[in-house]
């Protein structure tokens, strides 16, 4: 795959920001996975896999999700290996899961992890779930949903990759959205403000379909939950 300049860019940046304990820690844990891959049969857990679940204690919970898509890279773990990890993940270990699918997964194989993560109400992974891999694969029908999964847990919708490209003239994305800000609307609840901006690119080829009912607009903060 040609994600190599963008992995090196992510160890270069991480590398700066760690003090030296743990730059070492990141050399020997990528090192071991890079030995050991995530490729074959184990019959005890790698190494490289209990490094993955301590890297927030040794990198700093900041840093964690970089740390964790680099040994999963050093891995090259394939799909069954990122389930895995995934399944057994806590929520954090989860999301770096998702943030290292473009890089490990050229196909779709991988897309049950992010409609697993499209199923919960954590908006961190749903936030990671809306990345450059489900903008590549996700279908029509499931994407939508995706869209509108994010305006209902407040999730911003700067976190979908590739927005203007796959919400653009998507007739049915506006119909689904009008639908969406009428209910609010007639529920006497805001309209998050993200759902205009949208609704522009989904409707752009019918300008009657930009019409939203009148509601008070909020900016999507990333806090409001749908009951």
């Amino acid at each position: 795959m040609t994600d190599a300049p963008v992995i090196d860019d992510l160890r270069t940046r991480l590398e700066a920001a760690l003090p030296g304990a743990a730059r070492a820690w990141l050399d020997q844990a990528t090192a071991e996975a890079a030995a050991h891959g995530g490729r074959e049969a184990q019959s005890t857990t790698p190494t490289w896999e209990l490094r993955f679940a301590e890297a927030g204690r040794r990198c700093g919970q900041e840093h964690a999700d970089a740390a964790r898509v680099l040994l999963l890279h050093a891995a090259d773990a394939d799909p069954a290996t990122l389930a895995r990890v995934y399944g057994q993940g806590t929520a954090a270990e989860r999301r770096a899961v998702l943030h290292a699918l473009p890089y490990l997964v050229p196909g779709p194989e991988a897309l049950p992890l992010v409609e697993d993560a499209l199923r919960t109400n954590d908006t961190r992974l749903v936030a990671a779930a809306v990345g450059p891999y489900a903008a590549r694969h996700l279908a029509p029908h499931d994407w939508r949903h995706a869209v509108l999964k994010c305006l209902f847990t407040g999730v911003p919708l700067d976190a979908v990759s590739e927005l203007d490209r796959r919400a653009r003239a998507d007739a049915e994305l506006a119909r689904m959205l009008g639908d969406y800000a009428g209910e609010r609307t007639a529920a006497g609840r805001t309209v998050p403000g993200d759902l205009h901006r949208v609704l522009a690119l989904a409707a752009a080829t019918d300008h009657s379909a930009t019409a939203v009912p009148s509601a008070p607009v909020t900016p999507s903060t990333g806090e409001e939950q749908e009951s």
